[in-house]
């Protein structure tokens, strides 16, 4: 049974540092514009300036997105030591939380803007669905992963 929830707290760490690391400094070539908190021009990152001009608070747009950014990338480092797991999971759980609850806002929506230009269409709740996989996968690592063993 430990075989299994390490092997498993494994992989749930692995897809949600997968997930961070690619939504803040994507390692992909030609990363997809306005989608990467890190490397996007104040203004330009789609969801955070959706965030700003829906609810009037100036703040998600480049504050709250590069806070973000840094608070996924701190939670993918501690998801990635079996030792500090759990940590990273809860911190990776409270971004998570806060993501899904922006999404079910008006503010942000379930379906995301694909562009910035008006009439640009939406993602069709892509990106709400990772968020709501990703929320699952640091529960399941908080109530699976192994602790230390006592004997």
């Amino acid at each position: 049974m430990r075989l299994i929830r390490t092997v498993l707290s494994w992989a749930l760490a692995l897809f949600l540092i997968a997930v961070f690391v690619q939504s803040t400094l994507h390692p992909l070539p030609e990363p997809p514009e306005g989608m990467v908190k890190f490397w996007d021009a104040p203004g330009e990152n789609i969801v955070f300036q959706t965030l700003a001009e829906r609810s009037g608070y100036a703040i998600f747009e480049p504050t709250g997105r590069v806070l973000t950014g840094a608070l996924e990338l701190i939670a993918a480092f501690f998801l990635l030591w079996p030792f500090t797991r759990r940590f990273g999971a809860i911190i990776a759980f409270l971004i998570l939380g806060g993501a899904v609850a922006l999404h079910l806002s008006p503010w942000l929506g379930i379906e995301v803007p694909v562009s910035l230009e008006p009439d640009s269409g939406d993602d069709g709740g892509g990106l709400f669905a990772l968020a709501v996989a990703s929320l699952v996968a640091s529960l399941l690592i908080i109530l699976v992963h192994p602790g230390k063993r006592t004997d």
